[in-house]
């Protein structure tokens, strides 16, 4: 199904339907979603379908290991189940519907279950930008005050960072949502995506959306702009650290507790930026939809796998759980 066959099975507006189409309101959308052949449709699927299934087993592998073993409950593991929760969110919220409108190589959703979906998919988008910059400040304090680590990043104060994090993001995401709600869509109800993004919702408006474009904007100060400003910092000043240390060990074993992290942090500000922040002329809807899926499927998909694979604590818990049932 191509975006002309959809468009020829959507009512004829022209002559005396065209004042009907302009007082009439949307109700539901249709997600185009990846309009693939046959041959490749079912492959899809089943790649996505397993991504989803790791990325839930990879998350909540990570969240049962921090909570029984008494080693990883630290502040660094503390935020790393903050956000694997954060990335089940995400993926959930997006990836089922995904799945269904893959399948039937689209599919309806209705105005209700996609603002819904926005909100949600946006609120654990600013999550995770909030969790990965305390993250970082996390990590600035443990190699660049050291001495004080244990008397700043106490539980009470982790928490409290914690607890910012998630009222902060569902509520400043809001606004978003509302203003979204406050526009009309009484044309084309036809979205060229996966899942009901912010953009997509915004061209297909027939209302004037400067307003909520700059409301995105300035949203997008405190959001974006401001995390990402305290992460380059925090690791300016982590990099001056351990320069100074003279041992080539030491520098490399100081940086090997941030290396996750920086990871982590470069592919989710890489994708989000190519998408919102520097969105090219020549960005075609596929290569949107491509940068999308690294930063909604991929993402979460490998934030477990690096914290894993390239984390010692994760790796020796791990083999502690796995040694015990294997003697039990």
């Amino acid at each position: 199904m191509t975006l002309a066959s959809v468009q020829q099975q959507m009512p004829d507006y022209s002559g005396e339907g065209q004042q009907e189409k302009n007082q009439s309101v949307t109700t539901e959308f249709f997600l185009l979603g990846f309009q693939v052949s046959q041959r490749y449709m079912h492959f899809l699927f089943c790649l996505l379908l397993m991504a989803y299934f790791i990325t839930l087993c990879g998350n909540f592998l990570i969240i049962t290991l921090v909570s029984v073993s008494k080693n990883l409950h630290t502040p660094m593991y503390f935020f790393l189940t903050q956000l694997s929760i954060s990335d089940i969110l995400l993926t959930t919220n997006i990836v089922p519907i995904m799945l269904r409108i893959l399948l039937n190589n689209g599919g309806t959703i209705t105005f209700k279950d996609c603002i819904t979906q926005l909100y949600f998919f946006c609120a654990t988008e600013a999550l995770e930008c909030f969790l990965l910059t305390v993250m970082s400040y996390d990590r600035y304090v443990a190699i660049c005050n050291p001495l004080r680590y244990t008397s700043i990043m106490t539980r009470s104060h982790c928490e409290t960072l914690t607890i910012i994090c998630w009222l902060f993001s569902f509520s400043i995401t809001l606004s978003d949502t509302i203003a979204i709600l406050m526009l009309m869509f009484c044309g084309s109800n036809i979205i060229d995506h996966f899942f009901c993004d912010l953009v997509p919702l915004l061209e297909i408006s027939c209302s004037d959306t400067f307003v909520v474009q700059l409301e995105v904007y300035l949203i997008g100060i405190p959001v974006v702009l401001i995390p990402s400003i305290i992460i380059v910092i925090s690791y300016i000043k982590i990099i001056a650290t351990i320069l100074k240390i003279s041992s080539r060990t030491g520098r490399h074993k100081t940086f090997s507790t941030c290396g996750s992290h920086l990871t982590v942090v470069c592919i989710f500000y890489w994708t989000m930026f190519c998408v919102y922040v520097f969105p090219t002329k020549v960005e075609t809807f596929n290569v949107s939809k491509i940068l999308s899926l690294l930063y909604t499927v991929c993402t979460p998909l490998i934030n477990p796998m690096i914290y894993s694979f390239k984390n010692k604590d994760i790796r020796n818990a791990l083999e502690i759980k796995m040694n015990r049932k294997i003697y039990f």
